[in-house]
Order: structure tokens, then C-alpha cells, then sequence
């Protein structure tokens, strides 16, 4: 007797781990730069670039590219900026490690710069990261079996979700923005920020079409030496390859945008008014369908003892793909911005989520919205300035009778965010903040991986009476009464005059030996 199965690969997520480290360094100011006269903020780009398991520890290396913009100590104070990297190694603490793949889930930062005196400058970041494990499993169900002998099989249908694929790739981001005509030519960039904003996948066949936007501040010198900014949104369209991808598979995806630059190009009349912008979008993507199957479920035959080996497995059914998007919108009463504020240029904040819950209804999110806002001041001496700070937020996902054993693959980011004055000391923060979440059901299923033959034992079989008269029970069907009494589902069906295989609790039934005479 000849098993037939089918293999359904699965995604395994392990338990996140979470770390958290620190740097202070002194950072003494290049000799070609002038004297730093107050700090007005400091941005920092923190990449790894590698990560490798040690025995029981996840070394993770890397460093952490900051700008510091500043204006300068002179009798005439001009904005100026101090770029650097600090490298760091973090050895992080794995609890039972296995053959799991680590990957870089979420990343944080918090990066603060002090004055020490005009000539060095003290530096201060915190990182936070979510470190994700996985692992790709494959487990087998069976769908039928072959014999040369009759045999009757119990099939049951399910609708299973599978991995069909797994994808890490990059998408290359160039774009280009030309100066409006009120703007002055460009001769030194002070400070750029590049974020990612509104990313879509959409798969199709054997391809992947992604589609976002770039939110792009430039603030900038001009030829004049007056500094001038320039914010824009670029939006960006184009497509991956990825074979035996079909269209309407679900998904789930980590992303994260890298290796950004701005720079400055010449136009057709030959004047520095365009601004190249690039960027790397580091994608991983595993794509899923739903499969619909009938699996073996039990087997017996006339001819032979038929023993079927049974092992639990554990696999996933779709519960649902989620986009889910909430609007934050918080008026904050800031006294230390005081009257001199003129306008919010540039404004960036990061999601930090405190606590998650599954409830009945969906699943709770409790969070911050780590927020950091550029601005215009009317003071000539100190144009600019920034704050930071936190504004709490909670969010539901909606997803009615959430069970208990549920998966849930989830990632998230700032979509929109935006910060306009509202009055003299306050502010109006209008953000978007996306949850892309992924969820599963766990199934149990009992898969026959072997079935064991024997003889009939003939002598036991003469002895069962050849009619019996059975009153249907709770959870029984034909095709159990069928395999309990030696007989087959047509030949009860043809004995009681039964139209078709529906039986219900206290229904009466003859049932006769396959082998009599009156079949």
C-alpha cells in the first residue's frame, strides 16, 4: 500500500529579541570647520552590516552615520554641519538558538548632542532594535493511498495557506527635483532627510509592482550663502521580478529605505538648480496561497486489516490580510517655542510599540509616536531650532471572533506625518501610522503517515451476526458505521432506502454483513 502526499511549506516565527544599547563619545570639531556657536539638532542613520550568530550570542556590527547641524560661533552666524560615524559591535543574548534565520525586524533611535565647548561636542545615541528569527519548515499531508486492494478512504476537505515563495531583494530609487523658480541656485547642502512614505505591493504574474513615495527636506545654500530649503513629495513606481508569482497572492513584507543621497546637479542652463535623490529599499517578501485540498482522512478495506499511523501536525489557515491606518491628530502646547516660531520646515517621528493584546475583537495595539520637528525662528542670530518629544496612542485592529491560536506576522511605520503651528506656543500634529499585519489560524490536523496491513482474522469475522439493527449516535456518519461493521456506505444506503449519505442523531438502521447474499 502506496501513500500519496503533498508537501506545504511553512513559515516558522520564533520570539523576538529585544536589545537596547548605548554610545557616548566626545567629538572633537574638524580643524576646516568653524567654531560651533549653538547646537540646533542632530540627526543620526544607524546601519548594520553584519549579523551572524556566535555560540549562543548574535554579534551585530555596524555604525552610526550622524550630521549635526549648527550655527557657527562667527560675528555673522551661518548654519554649518558636522558629519561623522560612530562603529559599534553588540553582542546580543540568544535563548536557545537553532538553525533560524535573524534579521533586523524594527530599529529605533534616540540621538541627543551636547556642547562641550565650541571646539567639541558630546554625543549621546540610544538604539533600540527588534531582532526577528524565522525558520522555513516543510510538512507533509497525505491525499490519497494506493492498493491493490479495494480499499474505502474517509476524506475530508480543507483549505490550507502555504509558502509559495520567499524573496529578499532591493529597489533602486532615483528621482530628480528641480528648484521652483523663487528658489536661488544651490552651492552647499546643510541638511538632507529622505523617509519612505505610502509603500504598496502588488503582486502579478511572475512580477511585483511597488509603488511609494519619498518625502524629501533639503535645506540648502545658496550662491549667495542665504540659506533656503526646499520640501517635496516624489512619488515612485516600478516593478521586480520575482518568478511563479501569480496575481492575489498574500504576503507579508519587512522593509526598510537605506543608503539615501542627495545631491546637486547642473540644468540645461548650466545652473546647480536640481536635486538628485537616490535611495535603496531593502525588501523581504514571502508570498503565500491558499490551497484547497481533500486530505486521506481514514481508510479500511473487506479484504484486510488496514492499521493507519497517525501524526499531529500543526499548519495555518487565512484569517486575514490587514492594512490597517490610523490618524492621529494631537493639538500640543509647547510654552518653550515662546512667539518667535515663524514655521515647522521638517518633521520626522518612529513608532514604538509598548504593548500588544488579542482580544475578541481584534487585536490592541498600545504605542508612541516618537515626534521631531525642524523650525524657522524670527531671531537672526538663532534662525532655527527643533523639539522632541512623545504623544501616546492606541489602536484596534478589527478582526471579529479573533481565536485563541492565532499568528500574526505585523510590521509598521509612519505613513504621513505633518506639523503646522497653531497659534503662539502650540502646534497641530496630523500623522498617518500604518499597521500591516498578517493572520493566521493554527490547524491540527491528524496526518496518516503509514498505514500497516494484516490479515482479516476470519474466525472473528464469522461470529459478528449478520444484521444489526443501530440507532444513530451523536458525531456518527455512514462512513464510520460503514467501517465499524464491516460493510460499505452504498450497501447501507441500499438496505435502508436512503436517498443520500445525511444521517441524523436517532435515526434507526438496518445494516448487513458486506459478504450476505441479500447485497
Amino acid at each position: 500500500m502506496e501513500i500519496v502526499k503533498r508537501a506545504i511549506r511553512l513559515m516558522h516565527e520564533g520570539k523576538c529579541i529585544y536589545d537596547q544599547f548605548q554610545l557616548d563619545e566626545d567629538y572633537n570639531v574638524p580643524d576646516a570647520k568653524e567654531d560651533v556657536g549653538n547646537v540646533i539638532e542632530g540627526t543620526v542613520c544607524v546601519k548594520t552590516e553584519d549579523m551572524k550568530l556566535v555560540e549562543n550570542y548574535l554579534k551585530i556590527s555596524g555604525k552610526a552615520l550622524f550630521k549635526i547641524l549648527y550655527m557657527t560661533a562667527s560675528l555673522d552666524p551661518q548654519p554649518a554641519v558636522l558629519e561623522g560615524k560612530l562603529p559599534f559591535e553588540e553582542m546580543v543574548y540568544v535563548e536557545q538558538p537553532g538553525e533560524e534565520e535573524y534579521f533586523l525586524k524594527n530599529l529605533r533611535t534616540e540621538f541627543s548632542v551636547s556642547m562641550v565647548h565650541s571646539r567639541k561636542l558630546s554625543l549621546h545615541l540610544l538604539t533600540e532594535l527588534e531582532i526577528g528569527r524565522t525558520q522555513m519548515i516543510s510538512e507533509e499531508v497525505t491525499e490519497d493511498v494506493e492498493s491493490e486492494h479495494a480499499v474505502y478512504k474517509k476524506m475530508k476537505k480543507f483549505r490550507l495557506l502555504g509558502l509559495s515563495d520567499i524573496k529578499k531583494d532591493t529597489y533602486r530609487i532615483k528621482e530628480e527635483i528641480t528648484l521652483p523658480g523663487t528658489k536661488e541656485s544651490i552651492s552647499q547642502i546643510l541638511l538632507s532627510e529622505v523617509d519612505g512614505r505610502k509603500l504598496e505591493l502588488r503582486p502579478g504574474t511572475d512580477e511585483v509592482t511597488v509603488r511609494g513615495e519619498l518625502q524629501v527636506f533639503c535645506l540648502y545654500l545658496s550662491e549667495e550663502s542665504k540659506a533656503d530649503w526646499v520640501s517635496q513629495v516624489i512619488p515612485y513606481e516600478g516593478k521586480l521580478l520575482c518568478n511563479g508569482l501569480t496575481e492575489g497572492m498574500f504576503y507579508s513584507v519587512e522593509h526598510t529605505l537605506e543608503d539615501t543621497l542627495v545631491d546637486i546637479r547642473m540644468d540645461e542652463d548650466g545652473e546647480m538648480r536640481i536635486l538628485g535623490i537616490e535611495g535603496t529599499l531593502l525588501l523581504r517578501m514571502n508570498f503565500y496561497e491558499e490551497q484547497e485540498m481533500e486530505l486521506l482522512e481514514d481508510i479500511y478495506s473487506l479484504q484486510e486489516q488496514c492499521i493507519p499511523e497517525k501524526q499531529e501536525t500543526v499548519f495555518e489557515e487565512l484569517l486575514m490580510q490587514n492594512q490597517s491606518r490610523y490618524k492621529l491628530t494631537e493639538r500640543l502646547s509647547l510654552p518653550e517655542l515662546k512667539d518667535d516660531v515663524l514655521q515647522v520646515l521638517c518633521s520626522r517621528g518612529e513608532i514604538q510599540i509598548e504593548h500588544t493584546e488579542y482580544r475578541e475583537e481584534g487585536i490592541q495595539i498600545e504605542g508612541i509616536l516618537h515626534l521631531n520637528f525642524l523650525y524657522l525662528r524670527g531671531d537672526d542670530a538663532r534662525p532655527y531650532g527643533s523639539w522632541q518629544g512623545m504623544i501616546p496612542f492606541q489602536h484596534l485592529i478589527e478582526c471579529s471572533d479573533l481565536p485563541e491560536n492565532v499568528r500574526c506576522t505585523m510590521s509598521h511605520h509612519v505613513d504621513q506625518i505633518q506639523v503646522s503651528m497653531a497659534g503662539s506656543e502650540a502646534v497641530e500634529v496630523r500623522a498617518i501610522l500604518a499597521f500591516d499585519a498578517f493572520l493566521r489560524r493554527e490547524v491540527e490536523l491528524q496526518t496518516i503517515v503509514s498505514v500497516m496491513e494484516k490479515p482479516l482474522d476470519l474466525e472473528q469475522m464469522d461470529k459478528r451476526p449478520g444484521i444489526v439493527g443501530h440507532i444513530v449516535q451523536e458525531k456518527e456518519d455512514l462512513w464510520e458505521l460503514a467501517k465499524q461493521y464491516m460493510t460499505t456506505v452504498e450497501g447501507i444506503m441500499n438496505v435502508n432506502e436512503l436517498e443520500n449519505e445525511n444521517v441524523k442523531i436517532g435515526d434507526k438502521l438496518l445494516i448487513f454483513k458486506e459478504n450476505m447474499s441479500i447485497l
